[in-house]
């Protein structure tokens, strides 16, 4: 019996690799860029109005990455669908890999899902995703070039009802090397820094810094933006002016 198929012909891949060739040491991802659904899932049984909130992506993540991309001359693949489908920031094993519950949101579209379903929506969209990723870094090992992965998210100010008092979060792990220089140079600009705030990275919870960056022994981090300070144009082009050089100089600090 053939496989599930999820994506009809006419729909776009997983997976969108903007500035492929930039030469920068900086590779970034966006794994929450995109919102859509499948034709085949429908609206996965919520209305507009819950495909617009953060449940189903990260709200300004896409535009500050892409800013930063031309910036720096990096690299950035970026995942299409909606973390309602599949989330690609999460090992398969993990609970919220296809979210019955986001946040208070009940999601109708992800209940009594059939193997082939749940099987369909990681052959079709997240293995896609993470074997670009995979692909470009032994690509750049094999050149011997060095490179520093920046994982780029964006979160909440309020969540559950608690107020999020952080503009930016630096996540990580294992290794801080990155977060301990990207403090340093956030701290003089006076902004309220999360470390390891409003999340901290664990192999249960997070899938592409413990893989992509911790198995690799790459210097990495996770960048949360506040989405508030990056829900338009001007605040999208402020914060990537902003990180852009501390990116360049830590990056730089990482590999010396």
């Amino acid at each position: 019996m053939p496989d599930l198929t999820l994506l009809e012909a006419d729909e776009p891949a997983p997976v969108v690799v903007h500035n492929g060739d930039g030469v920068s040491p900086i590779f970034l991802t966006c794994d929450h860029a995109g919102r859509r659904i499948p034709q085949r899932l429908g609206d996965l049984g919520l209305p507009a109005s819950e495909l617009e909130r953060h449940i189903a992506w990260d709200i300004g993540a896409l535009v500050v990455t892409r800013l930063l991309s031309d910036a720096l001359n990096a690299p950035l693949v970026e995942q299409v669908y909606s973390r309602l489908v599949v989330d690609c920031n999460r090992p398969a094993r993990s609970p919220t890999f296809i979210a019955p519950l986001s946040e208070s949101t009940p999601i109708p579209g992800n209940l009594d899902l059939s193997a082939e379903e749940i099987a369909a929506r990681e052959r079709e969209i997240y293995r896609p995703y993470h074997a670009r990723i995979t692909q470009m870094l032994d690509a750049r090992k094999a050149a011997a070039k060095p490179t520093v992965l920046i994982a780029m998210h964006s979160f909440t100010p309020t969540y559950k009802g608690d107020a999020r008092p952080w503009q930016i979060g630096l996540l990580y792990n294992r290794d801080r090397r990155m977060a301990t220089i990207l403090h340093e140079l956030l701290a003089k600009t006076g902004l309220c820094v999360g470390d390891n705030e409003p999340y901290a990275i664990t192999d249960d919870s997070d899938y592409g810094i413990p893989v992509h960056g911790e198995q690799r022994g790459l210097p990495h981090i996770e960048i949360e933006i506040r989405q508030d300070l990056i829900d338009g144009e001007a605040g999208q082009r402020e914060w990537a002016e902003r990180l852009a050089p501390m990116f360049k100089a830590a990056a730089e600090r990482v590999l010396a």
